[in-house]
């Protein structure tokens, strides 16, 4: 891919979104610490110089493709809410069926997950306070429209509904660090059976972790 030099407020916007779009392709193949600045210029093809002229550091660009998928994602999730919870059932039925869908649905999107991993610890570290401000917005922007799915179909959950989206979102950043595991600690619980018992997956993990803050969210 090569481009002319940018010279319209569209042509701009056109290579900005050419440049993550390319970063998320790379996602897909590699975890978020492979993808490098001097590896997406060259697949973009621009001169990394250029490519800082419309995004400060790699983690910007990561850090606005970590606003676009969560975006998606809470986009597809009102209808897997919709379709997937009764609301005439009782609340503990509508309890574990949102934990169902909220830990199969970030589960099948692992780089959301490990954009989440990567957000506190990578991304926010080397960015200007505009980057970080601009990030903030659109993530408390996301958190608000998380929380009304989520009222909207477990009110019970009531005033702590907020906290409780939070929690979700962190928590499948958190375990996506450990999941899968790497190829020498699949070695180990092969070679070591009874080592296995700690060996889950991304969906598994979630499951237990988010139905277990769920069912602490809900009032006695």
């Amino acid at each position: 891919m090569t481009f002319q030099r940018a010279r319209s407020e569209e042509q701009r916007e056109i290579r900005r979104r050419a440049i993550l779009d390319t970063a998320a392709a790379m996602l897909d193949e590699m975890p978020v610490a492979e993808v490098s600045l001097n590896e997406l210029s060259r697949r973009v093809g621009l001169a990394k110089s250029n490519v800082l002229r419309y995004f400060e550091t790699r983690e910007a660009v990561l850090l606005e493709l970590l606003d676009r998928f969560l975006r998606e994602w809470l986009s597809a999730l009102g209808d897997e809410l919709a379709g997937g919870i009764d609301p005439r059932a009782p609340a503990t039925e509508r309890a574990g069926l949102l934990a169902g869908i909220l830990s199969r649905s970030l589960a099948d999107r692992p780089v959301l997950c490990g954009l989440f991993g990567a957000q506190g610890s990578v991304l926010e570290q080397n960015v200007s306070v505009e980057v970080v401000t601009r990030h903030k917005r659109e993530s408390l922007d996301a958190l608000a429209a998380m929380t009304a799915l989520i009222r909207k179909h477990v009110p019970e959950l009531g005033d702590g509904t907020q906290a409780y989206c939070l929690q979700v979102l962190v928590l499948a950043g958190a375990l996506s660090a450990y999941l899968p595991p790497p190829a020498t600690v699949l070695a180990v619980y092969q070679a070591e059976p009874s080592l296995a018992v700690l060996q889950t997956d991304l969906h598994g993990a979630l499951h237990l972790a988010v139905t277990m803050t769920t069912v602490g969210t809900l009032p006695r």
